[in-house]
């Protein structure tokens, strides 16, 4: 390929790109704004949280009527690039719209959720018009998608950086996707500029102090791996398995959605507190400084928000994982004799990480919102917690090549929602 050409391919990606970060950065901004009102108006109007069921009602209509294209979520995007052909429809255009109500709505009466599920959403929506207006390839549609996931990500949560390696890095497991860098580096940072411009301002965390790694401290952050490992296991096995059990017992989703507004509710009056709905914010910054978290503060909101996706409610995992995270970090902590903000920081980093099979975008995204001073410490947890897990994760839909621990590939890949049916390829040579 002569250089004439390169620079053509190169300044083609950096305009694709900067489209999709100006759609992901408009989107997410106008989210953030509609999400910061519609929390605000439940902490002042706290009774509109027992109308939960009456609003999963309506939603859950809605989606059954117009949404059964887009129900896939995060997972349709994921199976889209790995199966997109010349002929395959784009996302519906649609998604991003009803993702974007429907999360709103979901946070405004009391579910608990995240943001980066619609975020990455309607990042990919967008990216994918665009690949479509274009009539881009099937290899080019697939980069740009991941650009929209990395455009989504970066802008909502103001990690841009992160957000490039997350859309690179959550599409395969174990695997980094460098075909899509240059779109994906560029939809995340225009779409955090973006974002920015339109006044929209991210959370604070605490700088993170510096703690010289002893060996020590290492065999501590081993046994902290390990349990942030079991946490992340523990949140994606009871929100997979209790959607399957709604889904097989309650046929109608708004029917799920109203038994899932119930028990937040009836949760919400039985634990008498309001921290667990919504994104909880205030209780993830408050992990780094109060050293008087409550023990259970991280699994309470494991089962609010288990039982909130289940059921069918819109948003996504992050935050909530992060709250998770931070809240087990700050009681391991204590435990263990680790600085408190650095054991939030790692244990905010490293539940998520584990959960969505991505250690290398966390940890950035770790130093991005909390300093530089979180590494190595980080790294180390995200990448234990990340083996322990095994071959389970919040989005089924991302594929495997080969085992975390294998150094054989498989045949062909498959999805991490059917890894449990396909035999490791050492453990057959080995039988040979």
């Amino acid at each position: 390929m002569n250089l004439q050409r390169r620079i053509q391919i190169i300044v083609q990606w950096i305009a694709l790109g900067c489209g999709v970060g100006v759609a992901c950065g408009l989107a997410s901004a106008a989210f953030l704004l509609l999400l910061d009102r519609a929390t605000r108006f439940r902490l002042d109007h706290e009774i509109i949280v027992y109308t939960l069921p009456v609003a999963g009602i309506v939603i859950g209509l809605v989606y059954e009527r117009w949404g059964t294209p887009i129900k896939g979520g995060n997972n349709l995007v994921l199976d889209t690039i790995h199966t997109t052909h010349t002929s395959s429809p784009a996302i519906p255009i649609r998604m991003a719209p009803m993702v974007l109500v429907g999360t709103v709505l979901t946070h405004l009466f009391g579910g608990s959720a995240g943001r980066e599920g619609t975020a990455v959403q309607m990042g990919a929506s967008f990216a994918d018009a665009i690949a479509h207006r274009f009539k881009l390839d099937p290899e080019g549609r697939r980069q740009l998608l991941a650009a929209g996931i990395a455009g989504g990500f970066g802008s909502v949560f103001g990690t841009p950086i992160a957000g490039m390696l997350f859309g690179l890095e959550v599409v395969w497991v174990g695997r980094i996707e460098y075909h899509a860098l240059l779109p994906a580096l560029v939809a995340s940072i225009v779409g955090d500029l973006v974002t920015r411009a339109c006044g929209v301002s991210h959370a604070s965390y605490p700088v993170v102090p510096f703690e010289a790694l002893s060996p020590l401290l290492a065999l501590k952050w081993l046994g902290f791996g390990l349990a942030v490992a079991a946490t992340s296991t523990a949140f994606v096995e009871l929100t997979h398995r209790l959607k399957r059990w709604l889904e097989k017992h309650v046929p109608r989703l708004p029917l799920r959605m109203m038994a899932g507004g119930i028990a937040v509710v009836a949760m919400w009056k039985l634990i008498g507190t309001s921290d667990y709905l919504g994104l909880g914010m205030p209780t993830i910054i408050g992990a780094f400084v109060d050293p008087n978290v409550p023990s259970h503060a991280f699994l309470a909101k494991l089962v609010f928000t288990s039982v909130t996706l289940a059921a069918g409610f819109l948003g996504g995992e992050v935050t909530p994982l992060f709250f998770i995270g931070a809240t087990l970090g700050a009681v391991l902590g204590r435990v263990m004799g680790i600085p408190i903000e650095l054991a939030a920081g790692v244990g905010m980093a490293g539940v998520f990480a584990a959960a969505a099979n991505t250690p290398i975008a966390l940890s950035i995204m770790a130093v991005e919102l909390l300093g530089s001073n979180v590494i190595p410490h980080v790294l180390i947890v995200c990448v234990i917690a990340y083996l322990i897990t095994g071959h389970r994760g919040i989005y089924p839909s991302q594929r495997l090549n080969r085992f975390k621990t294998g150094h054989r590939a498989l045949s062909s890949p498959v999805a991490l929602r059917d890894a449990h049916d396909v035999a490791d390829p050492d453990d057959e040579h080995r039988k040979k």
